[in-house]
């Protein structure tokens, strides 16, 4: 099942040549982030271009419960009305986040340094997420976590009374761990630090200076040293938020493996740390092209252009897998596409993602009969060329989003329709999917018997 209903079987053929304008929504990360941080402001921020997925709906559910009005205007037209630094109310019910890590490991770090007490759920999924990555950190602070056993949701977070400021270097390259703690370290004296050995998405940087935060990073012997000065007065702002890399993943995927196609897609984020798969894309040999560049609420954009082209694996360093952390899934099904073997390295954080997405996609693709390898901390494939992949299975998502999308792109070009068991997760980070892909010419149906 579901966390947001039941399941909903669907399948993928293969169709026409993909041609058109793909739209994607708004950034997922940055939607997450532009709710928080107005509501940790003062006065009213406006956001235009939120995405209106479940997990950001979630989050901006989660900030009214804090205490913030939160109104939506119209579709992706939002405003905040904050309550400041340290201002949140203790909420009166448990705060349910359903599918999102992002969003209920933010929110920690946000109420985690002030003197109140929640109550965290979520989904089947998030529920089996450890969620000790960011409550230790948390605790150097005073705060106090108590959940199931293994760190995991359902928990209480106590917040510290008297927080104290923190140097802390991440274990590990995430970007969820270093935003919870420069949250928490919004409402604490002092100088809070991250260090990070690997550099990962830098939005709360960016945001945080944007709402008037003294933030300042710089690269050293032990990593890039983040430092923000607490107690800060956050000014509400306007907020334009760019649209998602990891949503143009699939289309722009799906282009350049469909026979003919030929498709734009606007005001891309090419923010330097999100924008591994397209350069990875290239280096396989993809027909991308960068027009337009610009920036739009702080982050660097760009139209895409793709058009159908023919793959080789290639061996993908692990230096670059923060950047692409999310759409290895959807490069998982190129490479099956692609001639040759493609080798993804320094991949583990994938497995304590939504679901565990090196076996998800290694199990799906041995179904579809694609040969395939794995360790902890690489997923080989073996690509079978174009129209090379038999196909014919039927996928599980283990309530997976990105598991779900990346099959059924694959599903356009195998030699069988691919189906995924549930594809109802999709509607958590990419709620247009389907429409999107049909109004390319993509065949995906729902199967309602």
């Amino acid at each position: 099942m579901s966390g947001h209903g039941d399941p909903i079987k669907m399948t993928a053929g293969r169709g026409a040549a993909l041609k058109g304008v793909a739209e994607v929504p708004g950034d997922k990360s940055i939607s997450h982030r532009a709710l928080i941080l107005g509501a940790l402001s003062v006065g009213e921020t406006q956001i235009t271009g939120l995405l209106e997925g479940q997990d950001v709906l979630d989050t901006a559910k989660a900030m009214r419960a804090f205490g913030a009005t939160v109104t939506r205007h119209g579709p992706g037209d939002w405003s905040v009305q904050g309550v400041g630094v340290g201002g949140f109310a203790e909420p009166e019910d448990v705060i349910d986040c359903g599918n999102s890590g992002t969003g209920v490991r933010l929110i920690m770090g946000a109420m985690a340094t002030s003197a109140i007490c929640a109550t965290f759920t979520g989904d089947g999924s998030l529920r089996k997420r450890p969620m000790g990555r960011v409550t230790d950190p948390l605790a150097l602070f005073g705060a106090r976590a108590v959940g199931r056993a293994g760190g995991r949701l359902p928990m209480t977070v106590v917040g510290a009374a008297e927080p104290a400021p923190v140097s802390y270097t991440t274990p590990m390259a995430s970007a969820q761990v270093k935003s919870a703690v420069l949250l928490a370290g919004l409402n604490a004296p002092g100088q809070t630090v991250v260090i990070e050995k690997v550099p990962t998405r830098d939005h709360t940087e960016r945001m945080l200076r944007g709402f008037g935060a003294e933030v300042s990073v710089e690269q050293t012997p032990e990593g890039t040293r983040i430092t923000l000065q607490g107690q800060p007065e956050l000014v509400a702002q306007s907020v334009a938020v760019p649209r998602d890399p990891s949503s143009a993943a699939f289309p722009v995927c799906a282009a350049l493996l469909v026979p003919g196609s030929e498709i734009l897609v606007p005001g891309v984020s090419q923010n330097p740390t999100r924008n591994g798969l397209f350069l990875t894309l290239r280096e396989m040999g993809a027909d991308i092209e960068f027009l337009n560049p610009r920036e739009e609420g702080g982050e660097p954009v760009a139209d895409l252009r793709v058009r159908y082209s023919e793959l080789t694996g290639i061996d993908i360093p692990a230096d670059r897998a923060s950047a692409q952390i999310d759409e290895y899934p959807v490069l998982a099904a190129v490479a099956a596409c692609a001639r040759g073997t493609t080798i993804m390295r320094g991949v583990h954080e994938l497995r304590v993602k939504e679901s565990d997405r090196i076996d998800a996609m290694a199990r799906g693709l041995e179904a579809c009969g694609v040969a395939v390898e794995e360790d902890a901390d690489t997923l080989i494939v073996h690509g079978m060329g174009p129209g090379g992949v038999p196909g014919g299975a039927t996928c599980a998502t283990h309530l997976d989003h990105r598991i779900a999308m990346s099959f059924l792109i694959l599903g356009l070009v195998s030699q069988q329709p691919i189906s995924v068991d549930d594809g109802s997760p999709i509607a958590t980070s990419f709620p247009v999917f389907e429409e999107l892909m049909r109004g390319l010419g993509a065949s995906i149906v729902r199967d309602n018997g």
